[in-house]
């Protein structure tokens, strides 16, 4: 996941999971590139001041076979722009009900998360050479959830459309990152982006995020139907999200180690 990639969980959260609202268009379009990626940023991940969701995912591996996972998510932002808090607790299916995520979620060091085993009773901390790895058995990265902050990479604007911004972003430091750049469709009226494509050291598209459906939710644009795209394997996630809720006054207390062995139902409900 990325700059944009912040690459989307909203996703998970989520896109992936709990999307932006987005700002006004400009009388003209943007020339820098930073400010573009800074701008879809906080269109993708910071609406409102906290927000909740229920997530459905349909994983499909390269014979077609699938399997579905389902959560809810609750997010709050420290400060617009930069920290945030998440916290994931899945009910569906029985083998990973009340598996729990927590993120902490900072833009001057590396982000806090740990993952809750119930199985195992075990809550396990997951280490930043991680966080481009699948999410809980779904095409979706950890990184995806939360995002990956905009200073990690160089923006290069490609490409303005009548509708869209194309950047390329490079990862300033290759430690942990397995693909050499990628380029994000950015929608000029939203500032969500429409499609991420991953690129490898040889040149080729070997991921891709879409964003499939954005649906207005009290007042603000909001992706509601994300997929992620495995090319190599052709496998894919399809992520629906419904139930959206923002500013709830949702509080920073529950945003801790003991809530993923006792997850808030109040406020996830």
């Amino acid at each position: 996941m990325n700059s944009v990639t912040k690459t989307w969980l909203a996703a998970l959260a989520a896109a992936i999971l709990l999307s932006t609202p987005s700002a006004p268009a400009e009388a003209g379009d943007l020339k820098d590139a930073a400010a573009i990626v800074n701008r879809a940023n906080n269109a993708q991940y910071y609406t409102a001041n906290d927000g909740r969701a229920l997530v459905r995912m349909k994983i499909v591996d390269d014979k077609g076979r699938s399997q579905r996972r389902q959560f809810a998510v609750l997010r709050r932002d420290i400060k617009d722009g930069g920290d945030q808090n998440y916290l994931v607790v899945f009910d569906q299916p029985a083998d990973v009900r009340n598996t729990a995520f927590l993120v902490k979620k900072h833009t001057t060091k590396d982000d806090d998360r740990w993952l809750y085993l119930p199985g195992l009773d075990l809550v396990k901390r997951i280490a930043a050479s991680d966080e481009r790895t699948s999410f809980v058995g779904t095409h979706f990265f950890y990184e995806d959830i939360s995002g990956r902050h905009p200073s990690e990479d160089k923006h290069e604007l490609l490409e303005t459309t009548d509708s869209e911004y194309v950047v390329k972003s490079t990862p300033k430091s290759s430690k942990g990152i397995e693909f050499a750049h990628y380029t994000v469709r950015i929608n000029k009226q939203t500032f969500l982006p429409s499609k991420v494509e991953y690129v490898n050291a040889q040149g080729k598209v070997y991921r891709r995020i879409e964003t499939v459906k954005v649906d207005t939710v009290q007042g603000q644009p909001t992706i509601t139907r994300l997929k992620v795209s495995d090319l190599e394997s052709g496998g894919y996630t399809l992520s629906d999200v419904s139930n959206v809720q923002y500013d709830l006054g949702i509080p920073d207390d529950i945003f801790v180690e003991g809530s993923l062995r006792n997850p808030p139902q109040k406020w996830l409900r």
